[in-house]
């Protein structure tokens, strides 16, 4: 009998076994986006959902103080950081080999180089290039948080809030797959070192549910998204050849460094100017690249810890990988650098670099970058307020803008040149306010990552990385010139979008490039989730001429508006989203304000037209959503 029993037991088991193993999910030749809950070995079980598309904002928001508001509580008080207010911007009126400020008794900068002195400039250096002077205007920065405490790591849970959790698990081996780390626009190789609990990955799995590609789009670890590329979670800035931490001078000095992760300068919680120095970091090897694009370490020159840094007449050159020219890193950091010269020749290597919250005034700078992913002005994750007055920015490699805002950047009176990328990039609820500019690009339609999805000359765009917070994004250019060497003029995904021209003229060389591209996107790059990722674009063209087409794609929006005499030659689309999505209403609407001008080129479909101006049907039509049509 109790033989029986057994058996029946064996024979049930199996039955239950059986039953469990049918019920096993398939998820062969699928793509899943999911939050990492547990890892063993190369085995990973996910919690399944989406990164949610972005919320339309209320056409009201601006992007007006987002990036330091969101990142450190702003304090009530006077201003003042730790008691001590930054220097004036010096005047860019002072010639290059003027007097430099005289070293104070006993104050002269440490650090690790022999004798902890920096070594001598050299006699019979060449001085840099002589650059047009003019006047830099200083600017406070951000207030710390009261009480004085240690900022919240930048990007705090950026991001981590847009992926939605589904109902289902799914646990799969990861052996043998390609892994991927994405940044923005940045995508590196990875391994299962950079895969852990709370990270959101998308997976590409074939037949029998093997794993062939693996994306870490958002990295976890104390909540906070962001530490792919072996980045750590905390802020990692390296070691330093030379330091200084106490209140300073400096003039006609050599700072170098040739170490790993190692600055050849760094200016650490103190006010210190320094005139006619030469910072050289020729090589040294940077152990992860996220330490070095959010935190400074192997930058060639760092601020840190509510330095207030003031640069006059000097050269700064970096040719080390993820070496940055000039990094200005934390709330109450101020970089002021005036009249000096910035080159950076290998990848990852931006001119200026702004984050976490810090503040860089420049003024008068030449600077020119050579390495890919290596913008002139270049921002990254925790942003902060980056001012440009004069001066010229030269970027040389693919992914490189001259300039890349995941902050609000000013300039004004520059020329800003990317010679194998598209000229600017807004990523998230950052700006870019340019005004008297002379601004090209040239992106590539084969190299360069982000050229997969569209080639442009100014992108705007969320990337879903944790690298910029979610909202608005700003983009405004008065006067100046804006060339586009190819693809279009301006391209719109996964974000909305306020953009105002004033007086600019516009240069298009593509004729097959559009004027606005308004459309979602293929989410092969993570850029919010497939159908549901378009664009929604608030466009004002004042005293304005424009010339060339627009489309916007009906899962997207553009309320456009002509004003003060503005004059448009092309046509306005509607078009189908490539990935199905499900059509918005009121996709676009046209305003054209008395004294402005519409000059149709060829048919056009819109949602509503406000004509106040003059429309010249030129022989063509507009179609209105409902059905009736204006000629």
């Amino acid at each position: 009998m109790k033989r029986i029993t057994a058996l029946l037991c064996i024979v049930s088991m199996t039955v239950l076994m059986t039953a469990c193993a049918e019920k096993e999910t398939d998820y062969s030749n699928q793509t899943l986006t999911g939050k990492v809950t547990a890892v063993d070995g190369t085995k990973v079980t996910m919690q399944l959902g989406e990164l949610s598309e972005q919320e339309t904002p209320q056409k009201e928001e601006t992007a007006e103080g987002s990036q330091g508001e969101t990142l450190a509580a702003k304090g009530e008080g006077d201003g003042e950081n730790g008691g001590q207010t930054p220097p004036e911007m010096p005047s860019g009126d002072a010639a290059p080999g003027g007097i430099p400020p005289e070293m104070p008794s006993g104050e002269a900068p440490t650090g690790n180089a022999e004798g902890g002195v920096p070594q001598e400039k050299p006699s019979g250096d060449a001085a840099p290039g002589e650059i047009p002077s003019g006047d830099g205007e200083s600017q406070n920065p951000p207030e710390m948080p009261s009480g004085g405490g240690e900022m919240t790591p930048p990007g705090g849970n950026v991001g981590m809030n847009n992926f939605t959790p589904g109902e289902e698990s799914a646990a799969l081996d990861f052996d043998g797959a390609e892994i991927k780390v994405e940044s923005g626009m940045e995508t590196k190789d990875g391994s299962m070192d950079d895969i852990a609990k709370d990270c959101i990955l998308i997976v590409e799995t074939g037949d029998h549910n093997a794993v062939r590609t693996v994306t870490v789009k958002m990295s976890g670890g104390a909540g906070m998204p962001g530490g792919g590329f072996g980045g750590s979670d905390e802020v990692t800035q390296g070691t330093a050849a030379n330091t200084i931490d106490s209140d300073s001078k400096a003039s006609d000095c050599t700072y170098i460094s040739e170490g790993d992760d190692e600055n050849a300068l760094r200016v650490d919680g103190a006010a210190a100017t320094l005139s006619g120095i030469m910072v050289e970091k020729p090589k040294g090897a940077s152990s992860n690249t996220e330490d070095g694009d959010f935190y400074g370490m192997n930058a060639a020159l760092l601020a840190t810890n509510q330095a207030v840094v003031t640069i006059t007449d000097s050269t700064i050159t970096s040719s080390a990988k993820n070496g940055n020219g000039v990094f200005s890193y934390g709330s109450g950091t101020t970089v002021n650098i005036s009249d000096s010269r910035i080159t950076t020749t290998a990848d990852n290597s931006g001119g200026i670099q702004t984050t976490g919250g810090g503040t860089t005034n420049a003024s008068n700078l030449t600077v020119e970058t050579s390495g890919n992913s290596s913008a002139a002005i270049r921002s990254d994750r925790g942003g902060g307020t980056v001012s440009a007055d004069g001066g010229s920015y030269t970027s040389n490699g693919y992914n490189s803008p001259a300039v890349y805002s995941t902050a609000d950047i000013t300039v004004k009176d520059a020329a800003l040149m990317a010679n194998n990328s598209e000229a600017l990039v807004i990523e998230g609820k950052n700006s870019i306010s340019l005004e008297n500019c002379e601004v090209s690009g040239n992106m590539s339609d084969t190299k360069g990552s982000s050229s997969d999805e569209n080639v442009h000359n100014v992108m705007i765009y969320q990337s879903m990385s944790g690298d910029a917070d979610v909202g608005t994004s700003s983009f405004s250019m008065t006067g100046g010139t804006l060339l586009s060497n190819n693809g279009d003029m301006f391209y719109v995904t996964n974000t909305h979008c306020i953009l105002k021209l004033s007086g600019t003229e516009l240069v298009q060389k593509d004729k097959e490039g559009y004027l606005l591209n308004v459309t979602g996107n293929s989410a092969d790059r993570g850029w919010g989730t497939a159908g549901k990722n378009g664009g929604q674009v608030e466009f004002t063209a004042d005293h304005q001429k424009l010339e060339g087409d627009i489309v916007v794609d009906s899962i997207s929006s553009l309320d456009m508006t002509l004003s003060g005499k503005s004059e448009f030659r092309g046509t306005v689309n509607i078009i189908d989203n490539e990935q199905g999505g499900e059509a918005v209403s009121d996709n676009v609407a046209v305003t054209v304000e008395a004294g402005s001008t519409w000059i149709l080129t060829g048919d056009c479909t819109v949602t509503s037209v406000d004509k106040k101006g003059d429309i010249d049907f030129n022989g063509y039509t507009i179609k209105l959503e409902d059905g009736s049509v204006m000629k």
